[in-house]
């Protein structure tokens, strides 16, 4: 009989990477935030348009 071998199921050669591997040194950043960030800039870009008359347009 042969021996089972003990490992991760993974073959390193393969490139591949566990994902808790790689979640270890990831930035965590809460959707909300992300969501909140853009809806921000998106909202002072809009101000911005409408302070220097480009928004909106009237033709």
């Amino acid at each position: 009989m042969t021996k089972k071998k003990e490992g991760s199921g993974l073959q390193s050669s393969a490139g591949l990477m566990r994902y808790y591997d790689s979640e270890e040194t990831a930035v965590s950043i809460n959707p909300k935030t992300v969501i909140t960030v853009a809806v921000v800039v998106g909202l002072a870009i809009l101000a911005l348009n409408a302070y220097n008359g480009v928004w909106p347009v009237s033709g």
